[in-house]
């Protein structure tokens, strides 16, 4: 059985298989991604421009297709993989609009010479490895300023999501992009870590597992090549205080059940002060248990199947590890019976330092949350984790919102919001959540050779 196949979780059953790249696949690959680097770093930022323009308006004419195909392949409900399409599409449209003036030479105004100029060139061919859990975004917001800069791609999807990498790729290359300026492969793990120990290959981002990311910053490192990682995340969801704890737990609720609790930047924290917290768990509790669970391609449902059993079965185990080692079940954390790769939504007290769920990333549609008595309580709680992606403050004090959001540890900060993602809006994080970042300028800023030409009259 091929390792790159489409096994629907709603149903558990294999809908496809792919061929796999062959043994001397990589050479083929790497040999036709150096040879179309001259001619794509040579191809004028406005056409290189163009090309992403039309893969964004490809995005847009074929989001039914598209959401049809990651619903299948990894649960995530319609309107969530609409919603999906819709941002891959403008991460597309942002570098096209804005991408060329990325790419614009920098004078600066330092004495002793008649010309400081900073120019922005492309580095070469590097490798994506992408995850499953949001197939379409997370491989633009790679793709898209590399693109845009001139480099070429060689991207490894993730093994469930092959049917939609090859979408990608028929959209990239109908837009104008030529076929081996972007390769999708279904490479193993071995051929991959070929691929970047390579000297033409010149970087590489990896979106992933902590043991992913470490496996690939090893290789990279090794071979002194330049690595983005996001990795996983905790992320804190702290509140302040709040003038309806019902609302405010019926926020919560949405931001933790999205695409079934399967996001690196879901909050996975929640830090309530003693005042509300009972009303709170109560809150989360009742939504939580009032979450629409079934097939993703219904209209109604709100929460779809994990994107395998043995990724549904995981979290189970953690929620049941969690209550042996003394932990709190209010409701949920339980395999659905039947077909398919369902879970109910669980919610965790009392969770404690010395269990395993205080220290590792649930990735799953699970809820805990922790009882303080005081903001340095909450901030020392938020930052007592490896993780350091993002967290979110919720308070009407706006000032003391800030003051709170500004001593997480965290790559991304937010007050009265969670996990927005935008174009413009860089995104990445620290400690175990990675390094490097994504969109915006600075994720143009990541692969590329930032070139200085000063000149001086002898």
């Amino acid at each position: 059985m091929s390792a790159y196949t489409t096994t629907n979780p709603t149903t558990g059953k294999t809908e496809r298989e792919f061929g796999s790249l062959t043994a001397d696949g990589v050479e083929d690959v790497l040999s036709r991604s150096i040879a179309a680097f001259d001619s794509w770093r040579s191809t004028s930022p406005a056409d290189r421009a163009a090309a992403l323009a039309r893969t964004a308006d490809l995005y847009e004419q074929r989001a039914d297709e598209l959401a049809q195909a990651i619903t299948t392949e990894m649960g995530k409900p319609t309107r969530q993989a609409l919603g999906e399409v819709q941002l891959a599409a403008a991460i597309y449209r942002y570098y096209a609009e804005h991408g060329p003036d990325l790419l614009q030479s920098e004078t600066l105004d330092v004495d002793g010479a008649d010309e400081s100029i900073v120019q922005t060139d492309p580095v070469g061919p590097l490798v994506g490895v992408m995850p499953w859990n949001y197939p379409y975004y997370q491989v633009a917001r790679f793709v898209a300023p590399n693109l845009m800069a001139g480099n070429t791609i060689i991207l490894k999807h993730a093994s469930i999501c092959a049917g939609s990498a090859l979408l990608m790729a028929t959209q990239l290359h109908e837009a104008g992009v030529p076929d081996d300026v972007y390769i999708n492969v279904f490479a193993s793990s071995d051929q991959i870590a070929d691929m970047i120990a390579d000297p033409r290959v010149r970087g590489v981002s990896l979106t992933g597992s902590e043991a992913a990311g470490a496996s690939v910053a090893e290789t990279a490192g090794r071979n002194l090549k330049k690595a983005v990682l996001e990795l996983g995340g905790s992320d804190p969801f702290i509140i302040l205080d709040t003038e309806n704890v019902e609302k405010m737990a019926r926020t919560a609720a949405q931001a933790r059940l999205s695409n079934a609790g399967q996001a690196c930047n879901s909050p996975k924290r929640f830090i309530v002060p003693d005042e509300y917290f009972d009303d709170f768990v109560q809150g989360i509790t009742k939504e939580f248990e009032g979450a629409t669970i079934g097939d993703p391609l219904h209209p109604d449902t709100t929460v779809g199947p994990l994107s395998s059993v043995d990724a549904r079965d995981k979290v189970v185990e953690q929620v049941k590890k969690a209550v042996s080692q003394g932990a709190t079940l209010h409701t949920g954390g339980e395999a659905v019976e039947g077909d398919g790769a369902f879970m109910s939504p669980a919610v965790l007290t009392g969770v404690t330092k010395d269990m395993d769920a205080y220290s590792e990333e649930i990735f799953g549609p699970v809820a805990m949350v922790y009882r303080v008595s005081s903001v340095d309580e909450a901030v020392a709680l938020a930052n007592d984790v490896d993780f350091g992606l993002s967290g979110s403050v919720w308070g009407t004090d706006l000032d003391e919102a800030r003051d709170v959001a500004d001593q997480l540890e965290v790559g991304m900060a937010y007050i009265n919001e969670h996990g927005t993602t935008l174009p413009g809006l860089p995104f990445g994080g620290v400690k175990r959540s990675g390094f490097g970042r994504e969109l915006g300028r600075w994720g143009m800023g990541e692969f590329v050779n930032t070139r200085l030409r000063r000149t001086s009259r002898r």
